[in-house]
């Protein structure tokens, strides 16, 4: 395996635990992430919720990704959803390296499975 194998799974590997990270801390902390709702969303009573769902949202296909198990779809579902994200947030730091995110899952997208992956493997054993 060349090095340039292991830069896709590097990158595969590690905007799964950032989506990860970011899924477990909604659901322990959700309050600290009221903030970063829409504002029709944040004056609702469903904010919390939002925010849970959220969380779960990015554990269940970062999960995915982390597991390279559907690869491709998965990513396309995650850099859509982080596009949408990142619109919301307007023109800001968080914005700007929410976009950064987007555009690396887009590559996870483009490059499909990598050897690491359960996708992969399902098809070469």
């Amino acid at each position: 395996m060349n090095s340039k194998e292991y830069a896709h799974i590097l990158v595969r590997i590690s905007i799964s635990l950032i989506f990860l990270w970011f899924g477990i801390n909604q659901l322990i902390n959700p309050e600290n992430f009221m903030g970063y709702l829409p504002n029709f969303i944040l004056i609702s009573e469903y904010a919390r919720t939002a925010i849970i769902a959220n969380g779960i949202f990015d554990l269940i296909f970062g999960s995915l990704l982390l597991a390279g198990l559907f690869t491709k779809i998965v990513a396309l579902i995650l850099a859509l959803h982080l596009f949408t994200i990142t619109l919301s947030l307007g023109y800001n730091d968080i914005a700007i390296r929410d976009f950064g995110l987007t555009l690396v899952t887009i590559s996870i997208y483009l490059g499909g499975e990598d050897k690491w992956s359960l996708d992969y493997k399902r098809k070469h054993t």
